[in-house]
């Protein structure tokens, strides 16, 4: 299977665009511009490999300074619009 890179555009937090490589079902690595640059390139290593469905089901939810999301749950948001984007894909 041939690896896709997904763009997404994160909402009510600092990172400004996060960039995700995917295979199949599965994260292969994952680039976030602006944010916290640190706190990003780990959780970036800590997704690599894992199933798409892992990484939203850890990070959903998880909240920053009362904003109602964080740069983590961004991420599970960016997984799930890519899932729909896919799933949209297949029924035309």
């Amino acid at each position: 299977m041939a690896t896709e890179v997904f763009q997404y555009k994160p909402q009510g937090v600092c990172s400004q665009l996060m960039q995700i490589a995917i295979n199949g079902d599965t994260v292969e690595d994952l680039q976030v511009m602006g944010g916290c640059h640190g706190n990003l390139q780990g959780i970036g290593k800590l997704v690599q490999g894992m199933k798409i469905d892992e990484v939203i089901a850890r990070l959903e939810g998880i909240d920053c300074r009362g904003r109602g999301t964080s740069c983590p749950d961004q991420l599970a948001q960016a997984l799930v619009a890519y899932k729909n984007h896919k799933l949209s894909a297949v029924d035309k």
